[in-house]
């Protein structure tokens, strides 16, 4: 009698990023953080030592409030605070490592002008920044790392905008999404069908590789969504950054037959779009590929598959509040309807909060509620930072 061969898995699931969150040691049983430290003594235990060993006890926590963070951003940020303590001797002069705990702002001043000399984009200085915020609430130090502008760095340079300032989508960049995706197609039908569903469920191009088209779809009963906010029969799974889990309703016909044609090209109910023989990363990076060689690019034509779920998501507040969002030229709209509007976008694009659907449909515009007599050209005053 011969042995059943083994059920063949998938190579690309949502798992964790090897070497990340290793069990905690022994030794630790019993132990707080601060004993722990306690036995590494400045001076005497080598900083890198010190640095692993904060980012064991606490690289899971948010910088700013209380929820863990993804695997990737864990893995990015123990890479880049190796790095920062290495670059401290090897490019910032200085002649010894310093011990985490005794880091200093003239640390950080000499690696901001590293940063300045080797001239990284302000999104990667804020990123860093951002990074060593969270090395300084390990340590108990809030407020340790300062605005940019007190490290030499040109605020309005550096400062964040968390609404767009521009319309990303496709449409708005002249880029028609159906003959870009029929050129693709002839290249690789299932990268066609990954950016077809980012296209009608304004997934994000990971979520849209990692989707299942049996698996991740299931009817409303299953959802454990309040009945009243019933919107379809069906709803989609997602995934995304954080763990956050979002339903989309498949509201549309348009959204049933991207899945439809996910469906059509998989084998097996438990498959995703990507290609089984690929890692995640490698299917990612065909992806990428596939949008270069059709031209999707800023620098080619200004947009990036990116623009796809922009383009969703600003439809979906045209369609919700009756007129095109701020960032496409929209009008004066009742205050309860934009905030309705707003709210399912957040919700849509899979942030917890309302005021991150800015960021795709930009700021607000001149509003009014029903029977107030603002008039509609009398500009309101700026929105809070």
């Amino acid at each position: 009698m011969t042995t059943p061969s083994p059920r063949p898995t998938d190579p690309v699931s949502p798992g964790r990023i090897p070497g990340m969150d290793r069990p905690r040691p022994q030794a630790w049983a019993r132990k707080t953080p601060e004993e722990i430290l306690a036995r590494l003594q400045p001076g005497r235990a080598d900083p890198l030592r010190v640095l692993d060993t904060l980012i064991d006890l606490f690289n899971t926590r948010h910088t700013a409030r209380e929820k863990t963070v993804s695997h990737k951003t864990r893995a990015e940020r123990a890479r880049f605070l190796r790095r920062f303590f290495v670059d401290l001797q090897r490019k910032a002069g200085f002649h010894t490592m310093p011990d985490p705990r005794n880091l200093g702002q003239k640390h950080l001043h000499a690696m901001v002008q590293v940063w300045q000399r080797e001239r990284l984009t302000p999104a990667t200085v804020q990123t860093y920044l951002s990074f060593l915020r969270g090395l300084a609430s390990w340590l108990g130090k809030p407020g340790f790392v300062r605005p940019p502008a007190r490290y030499g760095l040109s605020l309005k340079e550096y400062e964040r905008h968390e609404s767009a300032q521009r319309d990303k989508s496709w449409s708005a960049h002249g880029v028609d999404v159906e003959t870009v995706l029929a050129q693709v197609a002839q290249f690789d039908a299932r990268i066609a069908a990954s950016m077809r569903l980012m296209d009608a469920l304004a997934l994000r191009r990971k979520e849209s590789v990692m989707f299942r088209p049996y698996e991740h779809v299931v009817p409303f009963e299953q959802t454990g969504l309040p009945l009243e906010s019933r919107k379809a029969d069906e709803y989609v799974w997602v995934k995304g950054k954080g763990g956050r889990v979002r339903w989309v309703p498949l509201e549309t016909d348009r959204q049933r037959a991207a899945v439809a044609l996910a469906r059509s090209l998989i084998r097996g109910r438990d498959a995703h779009m990507g290609d089984p023989a690929l890692t995640l990363k490698r299917n990612l990076r065909r992806l990428d590929y596939a949008l270069e060689k059709f031209g999707i690019t800023k620098r080619q034509t200004g947009v990036t598959g990116h623009g796809l779920r922009h383009g969703n998501l600003n439809d979906l507040y045209e369609g919700v509040a009756g007129v095109p969002s701020p960032v496409r030229g929209g009008g004066s709209v009742v205050a309860d309807v934009d905030r309705a509007a707003r709210l399912a976008v957040s919700e849509r694009a899979g942030h917890a909060r309302m005021r991150a659907a800015g960021a795709y449909i930009g700021s607000g515009f001149p509003k009014h509620n029903a029977g107030s007599r603002q008039s509609a050209d009398r500009p309101e005053a700026k929105p809070p930072a």
